[in-house]
């Protein structure tokens, strides 16, 4: 009876894991090429949305723009039986030391919060940048449409909020529109300082900054390619943990680095016709993006983007030259793509938001012995942990064992030496929490 029991236990959580997997289906059918579209036109017909335009005008400048954005999400908000707390989220830039800051201004954010039924105060955040410029970053009076960049990226983060809106989710997923990227990344330092104020425990921030191009300036067309950049280790890393690094590895297994991971397995699995392309790097070369304040207090940090850019259609006045039409117009802009883009990040703030938290805390022994040996932190309510592990070249985590609800084991047969390992949480509805990479060793006593 005990073992009829078991295995009816069993089949339970696996049509459990398969009906809550198939939602992600459902989500990614859920998002609209025609909503987004209208929703860039929206913002490309405010003119410019220089973070110092107008801010009085109701059709015209940033003012307009973020007010339009706070309403999009209210509306959304009552779809969903007041499911968002909408708030706007501010910080003064002063000129006075910034040389991108013509006059003393406001920094205004829209932030949109969708509580968490269990890890309320844990957050997944996907952000897109409200703000857009001209050639010269101190005019804030010629017209700066910013279709691609950054209209796209807002555009995706309103609709992932429409389509998750449906659903609920045990931690917290914050949507919102960032201001001040061109001016250096202003709003995004304001709103993770007051996550830290806050005490946020945030789970990671998705990045969303021009996800609507798909001809670069290389002369490729690509629909299907994206861009995940990452940092290798969090800059608030201690001396320990460097000196720690020397010795057992970790130089490309930081936080940000194991989200990037999450995502990359994520869209692999569910949209396997999209190519996620993982870069080793913050962002672009010698460039930034809004993920970056993040990462500087510590926090898990990507940027999405598309592969292939095009800089005749970033920063620049509208006009045409040598036979070239420079300007962010949203005739460039691919809906389909962005569309695309849009639903990896639903995919994966959903998955997340559904995982529990991965363990804090995970040790590694086995130094000159035929094993690798774990022990790592207990996570409440979940069904059990996933061990991965990989080659040390490899970019993906590329060999897993599900161990159940224990707190340590032993892979026998696995060289400590040869691989790199982590550990995720499994939740009882089949979702995996981030990676966690060992951090601390122990040496078991004779």
């Amino acid at each position: 009876m005990k073992y009829i029991t078991t295995l009816t236990l069993l089949f339970a959580i696996s049509i459990s894991f398969s009906q809550q997997n198939s939602k992600i289906y459902d989500i990614i059918e859920s998002i609209s090429a025609e909503r987004i579209q209208k929703d860039i036109q929206t913002l490309v017909n405010f003119g410019t949305r220089n973070t110092f335009s107008d801010t009085l005008s109701d059709t015209r400048g940033i003012g307009a723009a973020r007010r339009w954005i706070k309403k999009e999400f209210e509306n959304i908000s009552k779809d969903c039986k007041n499911c968002l707390d909408v708030f706007y989220q501010k910080d003064l830039v002063k000129k006075e030391g910034n040389r991108r800051v013509p006059h003393d201004a406001w920094v205004v954010n829209v932030v949109a919060v969708q509580r968490g039924t269990k890890y309320p105060n844990r957050y997944v955040i996907m952000s897109g940048d409200i703000d857009s410029r001209a050639s010269n970053t101190m005019d804030f009076t010629t017209d700066a449409p910013g279709a691609n960049d950054n209209a796209s990226g807002m555009a995706g983060t309103i609709e992932a909020a429409r389509v998750l809106s449906k659903y609920t989710f045990e931690s917290s997923i914050v949507y919102v529109g960032l201001s001040g990227e061109e001016q250096g990344l202003f709003g995004g330092a304001g709103l993770a300082k007051y996550a830290k104020d806050n005490n946020w425990d945030i789970i990671g921030i998705l990045n969303n900054d021009m996800i609507g191009n798909i001809k670069g300036v290389d002369g490729v067309i690509d629909n299907r390619t994206f861009r995940i950049f990452s940092e290798p280790v969090p800059p608030t890393e201690t001396e320990r943990q460097r000196k720690m690094r020397r010795y057992y590895g970790g130089e490309v297994d930081g936080i940000s680095r194991q989200l990037a991971r999450y995502i990359h397995k994520t869209t692999t699995t569910y949209m396997p016709e999209m190519n996620p392309m993982m870069v080793y790097r913050l962002d672009r070369f010698g460039r930034g993006g809004h993920h970056r304040p993040f990462n500087d207090l510590g926090y898990a940090g990507i940027r999405i983007m598309e592969a292939h850019e095009n800089y005749t259609q970033q920063h620049q006045d509208i006009r045409e030259a040598n036979g070239i039409k420079y300007g962010d117009v949203i005739e460039h802009v691919n809906f389909d793509y962005a569309k695309k883009l849009t639903a990896v990040n639903a995919i994966n703030l959903a998955s997340l938001a559904w995982a529990p938290p991965a363990p804090k805390n995970v040790f590694i022994g086995g130094i000159v012995q035929p094993a690798a040996k774990f022990q790592w932190t207990n996570v409440e309510d979940v069904a059990g942990y996933k061990i991965y592990w990989r080659d040390t070249t490899s970019p993906t985590w590329d060999y897993s064992r599900y161990v159940g609800d224990i707190t340590e084991f032993t892979l026998k047969g696995i060289v400590i030496d040869n691989y790199f390992f982590g550990i995720s949480s499994v939740g009882k509805n089949g979702f995996e929490s981030v990676v966690t990479f060992p951090n601390d060793i122990f040496v078991e006593k004779d």
